[in-house]
């Protein structure tokens, strides 16, 4: 019995996704709730599970195709995993049957690669089940040499590939000296991610009265209470880190509740007060930036600060994050220090009206009560809507979140 494999019903903010990557090809079995397909949206990759028990019979939508909600992409039979393997040699027969037939069997990835290289699949043998050819047997084609036509007698003298060529280099001539280095290009399309990652960064510089003021924190009590309490921390919260995020994060909140303007959104004409902070996290990822968000910051211990944020960065390297968990935000804390940046500007996060940056840790020599010291300092960035917020509630807002991370116990007075 034939079923469908669909795509997920989307948000309404996401309003069509790319195929990635197909995990399984035609003739093969997958397990229920087994990952089959991954979905690119504009936000992130969202995992296709398979319905039920089965094997893959056909592939309605291949990579690189645009799909929308609900759209039939795959179509499967439904039975048990371990009758697989009867029902792809059922299906493709044998090898030989399959070069004596005229009906090539190929990926719809592979016939892509093929037609945009001038390959024959014909002359393409298939590793895949059943013979089936992949896209990875087209590129190892490719790689040895095929030229885009059915095979030919083998030619005597020419280099194989790029990568033999150290072996090559003899059958050349002294008049053809070697490169001494390759100017190799890559091009690759922008992911959807990334595509929209660049909307919206153009859209924040082009649509907004985006300004930025900084600030100096000096980091040594949050550092010295982080050293004192880090192990009971831990071992009371289960396991949890005791961070630094984690108080810049409270400190955020604390600090919007006193500056209300700085948790405020544009829409229209009408500028929206948020009577609760959903902080957005920027987290680094191999496709992407993603701004997963603490829902009700304000409700929210250390611990479970910490607790979340360290959730969304295992979740967001492994792509598991939702959609519906980047949704919303009223406020932004990036952090580029993780990667050494001693400064920089921020880009908002529309609709958001403000962006906390946080940046590397270097000792400085200070001024401090007419002594040099040499104290462990942080440039603080906050990028913000001047259209919305003026340049004094920008600096008292900094200020505060300097005076409460210096004095951390203004964190939990309130002061």
């Amino acid at each position: 019995m034939s079923n469908e494999i669909k795509v997920p019903t989307f948000p309404e903010s996401v309003q069509e996704g790319t195929i990635a990557t197909w995990h399984k090809q035609p003739g093969e079995a997958f397990s229920r709730d087994e990952v089959i397909v991954d979905i690119e949206t504009d936000k992130v990759v969202q995992e296709v599970p398979a319905p039920a028990d089965g094997v893959l019979q056909e592939i309605v939508k291949g990579e690189g195709e645009t799909v929308v909600s609900n759209e039939v992409i795959a179509i499967f039979s439904a039975g048990s995993a371990g009758e697989a393997p009867a029902a792809a040699s059922s299906e493709s027969s044998t090898p030989a049957a399959k070069s004596s037939s005229a009906e090539i069997v190929a990926a719809p990835a592979a016939k892509k690669m093929a037609s945009e290289k001038g390959i024959d699949l014909a002359a393409v043998s298939g590793t895949g089940k059943g013979g089936l050819i992949t896209k990875e047997d087209v590129a190892s084609y490719i790689k040895n040499g095929a030229a885009p036509a059915a095979p030919a007698a083998p030619a005597p003298a020419t280099p194989v590939a790029p990568s033999t060529k150290s072996s090559a280099a003899p059958a050349q001539t002294p008049a053809a000296a070697p490169m001494r280095g390759e100017r190799i290009e890559k091009r690759v399309p922008m992911t959807r991610l990334r595509a929209r990652i660049a909307e919206r960064l153009l859209e924040a510089s082009q649509s907004t009265a985006m300004l930025t003021t900084f600030n100096e924190v000096n980091m040594a009590p949050i550092m010295e209470l982080r050293a004192k309490y880090k192990e009971q921390f831990e071992k009371s919260h289960n396991g949890t880190r005791l961070g630094f995020m984690g108080f810049f994060v409270k400190a955020a909140v604390e600090a919007l509740r006193r500056l209300p303007a700085v948790n405020t959104s544009l829409d229209g004409n009408d500028i929206v007060y948020h009577g609760y902070q959903d902080i957005g996290v920027a987290v680094s990822t191999e496709k992407g930036l993603v701004v997963p968000v603490l829902r009700n910051a304000e409700n929210m211990s250390l611990a479970d600060v910490e607790s979340g944020i360290r959730d969304f960065g295992m979740r967001a390297r492994d792509g598991k994050i939702s959609i519906d968990e980047m949704m919303g935000g009223t406020f932004t804390i990036t952090n580029g220090g993780v990667f050494g940046s001693l400064m920089s500007t921020p880009i908002l996060n529309p609709p958001q009206a403000a962006i906390l940056g946080m940046h590397k840790i270097q000792e400085r020599p200070m001024a401090v009560n007419g002594e040099v010291k040499v104290l462990p300092m942080m440039y603080l960035a906050l990028s913000y809507d001047h259209r919305l917020i003026d340049g004094k509630e920008a600096v008292q807002f900094l200020v505060a979140i300097k005076n409460m991370i210096e004095d951390p116990a203004r964190i939990l007075l309130e002061l």
